[in-house]
């Protein structure tokens, strides 16, 4: 296993844009950077689905590792978005080129739900790039229903796998059965919202993006099988927010709006298609924060 790839929480970073062009905000993205840095992830995740990965030129991709780069000496895992892959090969060259020793893994998404096709696929990127690979399972975002047998199965055959992020829903069963098939971390996602739950099957983490994330990271220190209440109590003002947060559709730019008024970023827009946040849920979004103490 990449010695980089640690249980605890692996925050997802968002993409920062300022201006009518979206351009990519430098300042913003390396004070996200600081204020999980500070609050004490294990790494980060760069350019994954939350970070508008999808959306950025070759050159943007760039230009955020590169910021991350300058701002952490945290380790990183680098995302990729395509599902085939020669593109994907492509976008782990640029991780191992730019992040050099400093990289966990490449995140790549379940690109089938056969066996020998997802094997093949995660096989031939790792041969190309020599990169470690996190297997990320997000039927939402990819199309892609595997089940977790099969997923196991393959990662428990793949010595360059280091890490898997369980998102298929529900992802407490997916955990449970992904750790008892394989050897190396399970991750959750989801911005939280099944955090306690995958613990208690066995989870080594999360590896997700959420506004607060030193709730997340105070959950995960303080989980202990015998005696779950003190993390359910880290955990437990900050649920109703992660709820809200995972609205289908508007996720982002939920999430970008709770950051904005965290001091964190300076605009919350999101790149089109993308939905930005509606004005009807601004005020119970204000509810939410205040009752975290940010007015």
């Amino acid at each position: 296993m990449n010695p980089h790839m640690r249980p605890g929480v692996w925050g997802v970073l968002a993409t920062p844009f300022i201006g009518s062009t979206h351009d990519v905000d430098d300042n913003g993205l390396a004070q996200l950077v600081e204020h999980a840095d500070a609050a004490g992830v294990t790494g980060l995740t760069v350019l994954g689905v939350f970070g508008e990965a999808a959306r950025l030129s070759w050159a943007e991709r760039r230009q955020v590792l590169e910021t991350v780069l300058d701002t952490t000496e945290l380790p990183l895992v680098v995302g990729c978005t395509s599902l085939a892959t020669a593109p994907v090969v492509d976008e782990a060259a640029m991780a191992v080129e730019l992040v050099g020793d400093r990289l966990a893994g490449v995140m790549v998404q379940a690109n089938s739900a056969d066996r020998a096709v997802l094997d093949t696929h995660l096989r031939a990127v790792h041969e190309a790039t020599g990169a470690d690979v996190v297997v990320q399972d997000y039927p939402v975002v990819s199309g892609v229903a595997v089940s977790a047998a099969v997923l196991g199965d393959v990662v428990s055959a793949s010595p360059h796998v280091t890490a898997v992020k369980a998102e298929s829903p529900p992802t407490p069963v997916a955990v449970a059965e992904l750790t008892a098939r394989c050897d190396v971390p399970v991750f959750g996602g989801l911005g939280g919202i099944n955090l306690l739950d995958e613990l208690a099957v066995g989870a080594a983490g999360a590896m997700t993006g959420f506004s607060f994330p030193e709730a997340l990271v105070a959950c995960v220190r303080a989980w202990d099988p015998a005696e779950p209440e003190q993390a359910r109590a880290e955990l437990l003002d900050h649920l109703p927010l992660i709820t809200f947060e995972q609205q289908a559709g508007i996720a982002l730019a939920i999430r970008k709006e709770c950051l904005r008024r965290r001091g964190l970023i300076a605009e919350s827009a999101v790149r089109p298609p993308a939905r930005s946040l509606p004005a009807s849920l601004a005020p119970v979004l204000a509810a939410h924060l205040e009752r975290l103490g940010v007015r």
